[in-house]
């Protein structure tokens, strides 16, 4: 990841919400709405703010990271936040986690190695 301290693992963080999506099966239903998306975005970063100050995802944020849907997490992934993230680093945290993530799956602006 570019640069370091505090500001990569808030990336991080945001990386970690981004990348939940990119092995997550669809299911039918809905699509969800703008205020379920935010709601989901919001507890998924409360839950990994440890990972901020350089802590392992804790098994809340691991739960979020496994539960959040893929609507509400790939339209945030701008080409500008793409280019700040170390992908490989965000998928190992996200396998960390006991989540698979397939190879040259595209979300957003990153595509996963």
């Amino acid at each position: 990841m570019n640069g370091g301290g505090k500001y990569s693992w808030g990336v991080m963080v945001v990386v970690a919400m981004v990348v939940v999506a990119m092995w997550e099966v669809k299911t039918g239903g809905a699509a969800p709405s703008t205020a379920e998306c935010k709601e989901e975005r919001r507890l998924g970063i409360n839950a990994c703010k440890p990972v901020l100050y350089g802590k392992d995802p804790s098994p809340a944020c691991c739960e979020r990271i496994r539960v959040t849907k893929i609507e509400c997490v790939c339209p945030m992934v701008t080409p500008k936040l793409a280019a700040l993230v170390d992908v490989n680093r965000a998928v190992r945290l996200i396998e960390s986690c006991g989540r698979k993530v397939p190879r040259h799956y595209q979300c957003g602006s990153i595509t996963s190695p």
